[in-house]
């Protein structure tokens, strides 16, 4: 049996196979009564294989003499169907042992699957915007499939190899002399050695196939993904280079691995026929001098015959192993990432104390960086009060959206605190803060599903008529019942197959739908038209009056009923006050009423 190539995960730091080999097992252990019972199936197959080699060999030696009526008749036919039973019994266990077991890797691999999702949405807006979406996925992939792969061939291989090889010593030295079990285990060592060594020697190869593979992966899911981009700039044929210069360095890879498979498979082969020829060679000699029958021939060459068909697959289970080990590090080790924001022990929910009007929200001296040297907000003090409208305007890059961010927590304050009712939202749990607040985004992004989940996310659960009413309030219930699914109509992926309006329309229904007493309005009629803006805005604006709101806009002609508005610049709030005031000041602000108010006069 010749071994197949495999590919191992490239890893840039050493992984530590027995901490990783600690970190499965407690998974496994929650089943150990499972564990004990497979093992025990386990033994028992062993012994069971190694039993019907012996009944051939009695079989054998039984035939070799003149026979009588009962040696012909009821020996032989008791000796076959016991063989029989025992070659049965063999499978029956060794099938037990994987029914038992099954639950257990099935279980496990949910188990951490479930831990890593969940971990990889507590952990920050930071590290999932420095990550590619591509690579991690498949390094949760390959993580899951390794914890099914080292569990397979450690309890399914190795370990029976292990056991088989034990019985089979031991028969040795109990039945015949210590040669035969001493070049069975030196054939043994040497086949380990030699498959190890060649293997790491591999390694490389196999390192730099699949840092090819993944880099392939990242950057064709990368183009797929933007694919609107690409068609509007005409590089699909770009796109396809790149794409292809990785398939062709990994085919040179490839075929350099397959070179050095050739080596390995040479030398394994070669030290199993050594140690098979040896052994025969003694058994035959014993033969011919009487010291063994021609039932023992048989018996050590079945014995041989069963110990090397499984070595036969060692290369592959060892590099397989390996491959597990490491994929399952690079998973473990996204579930050790640190969250970066994560609540205090023992952190209370958010209390709001009027539901009705929203809470009051408080930034007291709030100062923030993404990074060390550019700081973005610098010493930000405002106040949104309880069923009042509070907008911020400012030229892009002075810090708007920033805020938005800070309110649900993907970043925690450099400096300062930010404050619902009193309570410091970086002294609650993330959830209780976020299930207040509801966003209408500018850049609206939805699930690859119908438009009824996607408003429904808002509030999973809710019924048809209530993801209608909300649908109707924001003016999108009429353009959705014209398609012919209706509301089972598929978006797409991130909704491509929606306009930008339509995509922002379905946005502020999940929000109304959310029903929160904070509300987070990011440019949210930014990608609509005037007549549509126009009759959302008065559904905004009725919404707002009941609740705490924070507006987010660059057209001031929609903020201009705001009870309060923020001019930011350069992270700074720079004025402050309502539209009247502020254009009584003849500051920044009525600087951008004015040009905003010439453009709309010369489109006109």
């Amino acid at each position: 049996m010749q071994s197949q190539d495999v590919q191992v995960k490239p890893s840039h730091e050493k992984s530590n196979d027995w901490k990783v080999i600690a970190n499965l097992l407690p998974y496994l252990w929650t089943f150990k009564g499972r564990v004990i019972l497979a093992l025990s199936c386990l033994i028992a197959a062993k012994v069971a294989n190694l039993g019907v080699p012996i009944l051939l060999k009695t079989l054998v030696d039984l035939m070799s003499v003149p026979p009588g009526l009962q040696t012909l008749i009821v020996v032989p036919v008791a000796l076959i169907i016991a063989y029989g039973l025992l070659r049965l019994s063999a499978s029956l266990f060794t099938e037990l042992r994987e029914l038992i077991f099954s639950r257990v890797t099935e279980s496990a691999v949910r188990t951490v699957a479930l831990q890593v999702f969940e971990h990889l949405h507590a952990l920050s807006l930071r590290f999932h915007l420095s990550r590619q979406t591509g690579g991690m996925t498949r390094d949760i992939e390959r993580g899951t499939r390794g914890i099914q792969s080292l569990i397979s061939y450690s309890l399914y291989s190795i370990l029976p190899t292990i056991v088989e090889l034990g019985l089979v010593l031991g028969y040795f030295v109990w039945a015949y002399n210590y040669l035969f079990a001493l070049i069975t285990l030196i054939a043994l060592v040497l086949y380990v050695i030699f498959t190890i060594v060649v293997t790491e020697w591999r390694t490389k190869y196999r390192k730099k196939m699949n840092e090819l593979d993944s880099k392939a992966h990242q950057r064709a899911v990368d183009a797929l993904i933007n694919f609107e981009t690409v068609k509007y700039f005409g590089n699909e044929e770009y796109e396809t280079k790149r794409y292809d210069e990785n398939l062709r360095c990994f085919r040179e890879a490839a075929i350099q691995s397959q070179r050095s498979l050739a080596i390995l498979n040479l030398g394994q082969q070669t030290i199993i026929a050594t140690g098979l020829i040896l052994i025969l060679w003694q058994a035959t000699i014993g033969v011919s001098n009487g010291s063994m029958t021609l039932g023992d021939l048989v018996l050590v060459n079945v014995l041989m015959i069963q110990l090397y068909i499984p070595l036969n697959f060692l290369g592959v289970i060892y590099r397989e192993i390996k491959q597990a080990l490491i994929d399952m590090d690079r998973m473990f080790k996204l579930l050790g990432t640190d969250r970066e924001i994560a609540d205090q022990d023992g952190a209370p929910d958010l209390v709001i104390k009027n539901q009705a009007l929203g809470p009051h929200i408080q930034f007291r001296d709030v100062s923030f960086s993404y990074e060390r040297n550019r700081q973005i907000l610098k010493g930000i003090d405002f106040e949104v009060l309880p069923g009042k409208t509070t907008a911020v305007v400012g030229h892009s890059g002075a810090g708007k959206s920033t805020l938005a961010r800070l309110l649900f927590r993907f970043y925690d304050v450099t400096k300062g605190s930010i404050e619902f009712d009193q309570q410091n939202i970086q002294a609650v749990t993330q959830k209780s803060v976020r299930a207040c607040i509801g966003i209408v985004p500018q850049d609206t992004v939805l699930f690859n599903d119908t438009i009824a989940y996607n408003i429904a996310y808002g509030r999973p659960g809710a019924s048809q008529d209530e993801i209608e009413t909300t649908a109707k309030a924001a003016q999108i219930h009429d353009f959705i019942t014209s398609l012919p699914d209706g509301y089972h109509s598929a978006v797409g992926e991130r909704g491509l197959k929606l306009s930008g309006g339509e995509k922002q329309r379905v946005a502020i229904a999940r929000t109304l739908l959310k029903n929160p007493s904070f509300l987070i309005f990011d440019e949210a009629t930014s990608a609509l038209d005037s007549e549509t803006e126009r009759a959302i805005q008065k559904e905004l604006m009725a919404l707002a009056q009941n609740r705490s709101t924070l507006i987010i806009a660059h057209r001031l002609s929609t903020i201009i009923y705001a009870d309060q508005i923020l001019v930011m610049d350069d992270g700074c709030i720079i004025e402050r006050g309502t539209h009247d005031e502020l254009l009584s000041l003849g500051g920044r602000y009525s600087d951008m009423w004015q040009a905003q108010q010439s453009q709309t006069k010369l489109i006109s």
